[in-house]
């Protein structure tokens, strides 16, 4: 009985010790609570110049954030809202590239195929000048995006200076959601070859909609697939997972671990091989990061893709974003991923399979020519052809030789 009483004494005793520790760095924590409220006020009442209280605490909160690791960090509500679109990858709006006229407007570059711009008749180089009769001279590029975007079905009319007409035009068009393609798609000899530019919604319903329109295209000279996601900064988690899933018939894609040891994840393939087995190259550089390495390590440890070009970037973290109302959301580093294998990619990157440079072609002797004037002037020739992505066109065919060979034997 009397040991047992020791035992209970010992372990009130400790509980008592860890209240007194929790109690004590709870009253530190708010004794630095109360610095940053001096100091806060010290700045506001004393700075030479006015200050605004709401930017301090932005930038006391940016700092504490960058202070942890180059990933986390603090978006205001316009940020936020950006980023939102940017991952989305649909917005409301007109459907429009532009460019900006010093003083004069906003150029069209191109009006997107199928959008609402395009159905209402606006055409590439015409000069915006007035948004619903306002304007636009004196104001920046960014400024006048945010005007033409707004809410689904409202209308704004552009006032527009076409080349051969006399009098400006005033074109009304109705704004709609406008679809961000995260992805271009073409063949090149005998591979699918897809693009992927950013890791948004829209990524795997785009690669399931190439691979089908690609292979009926190819149809008998179908050899394999070139993804490529060099310069790719990465994007979404989920949409990584889901690429890896659409050339993987199973296995696991990708695991993320936070700080509690019992906080891991595991992302796993569950669909089928849209490749049908065909042999496939990623192409990646120093500008894949995040998801873009996730892809080319996922396939990489399944030996289902050659990865060729150079070293990618090496982020190897997962950024969680907390909303915080009105003013904005916190992008917050809450785990680190590795590939199957259990390889971290942070710091480190995906070391090609094949490592090619990106090169470019230029004549060992000058080439003389004469300009207009019939005086004679050195040409400078330079070849920009894409190195890379002609010798991941020449592997799939050799690997599509050797794989038909060792099939038919």
């Amino acid at each position: 009985m009397i040991r047992v009483f020791n035992k209970i004494a010992a372990l009130t005793v400790l509980l008592i010790g860890l209240q007194a520790s929790a109690t004590a760095a709870e009253k530190s924590s708010y004794d630095h609570l109360n610095l940053f409220g001096d100091v806060f006020e010290i700045v506001r009442e004393q700075h030479v110049s006015q200050t605004d209280g709401l930017q301090l605490i932005y930038a006391a909160i940016t700092g504490m954030l960058a202070a942890l690791d180059p990933h986390s960090g603090f978006m205001d509500a316009e940020t936020y809202r950006e980023m939102q679109e940017r991952t989305s990858g649909q917005f409301g709006g007109l459907g429009i590239e532009v460019k900006m006229e010093d003083g004069a407007g906003v150029r069209v570059v191109r009006p997107m195929d199928e959008t609402p711009a395009s159905r209402a008749g606006v055409l590439a180089g015409d000069l915006i000048t007035h948004l619903d009769g306002n304007p636009i001279n004196d104001i920046t590029l960014q400024e006048a995006v945010e005007i033409m975007r707004g809410p689904i079905n409202s209308e704004i009319d552009l006032t527009i200076s076409r080349e051969g007409a006399s009098d400006p035009i005033i074109i009304t068009v109705t704004r709609d959601v406008i679809r961000l393609p995260s992805i271009t798609y073409r063949t090149e000899g005998t591979a699918a070859y897809i693009r992927i530019t950013s890791f948004s919604e829209q990524t795997t319903p785009g690669i399931r909609k190439a691979m089908t329109t690609l292979k009926e295209e190819l149809g008998d000279n179908y050899q394999g697939v070139i993804i490529d996601v060099r310069n790719n900064p990465g994007g979404l988690l989920d949409q990584s997972v889901g690429v890896v899933e659409a050339f993987l018939d199973r296995g696991e894609v990708v695991i993320t671990r936070g700080r509690d040891p019992n906080n891991v994840q595991r992302f796993t393939a569950r669909r089928g091989d849209l490749a049908d087995g065909k042999p496939i190259i990623v192409l990646i550089n120093g500008g894949s990061a995040s998801a873009s390495e996730i892809v080319a390590g996922a396939l990489q440890d399944h030996k289902r893709a050659i990865i060729l070009g150079t070293q990618s970037f090496g982020k190897g973290s997962v950024q969680t974003i907390m909303p915080m109302g009105q003013y904005g959301a916190m992008r917050l580093t809450t785990s680190r991923y590795y590939t199957p294998s259990g390889r971290s990619i942070q710091a480190t990157g995906i070391t090609p399979d094949i490592i090619v440079e990106q090169a470019t072609v230029e004549p060992l002797f000058p080439i003389i020519v004469e300009d207009e004037n019939g005086e004679e002037v050195v040409e400078s020739v330079v070849q920009t052809q894409d190195y890379q992505l002609q010798r991941a066109r020449e592997l799939i065919q050799a690997l599509s030789v050797h794989q038909s060979t060792r099939i038919n034997n």
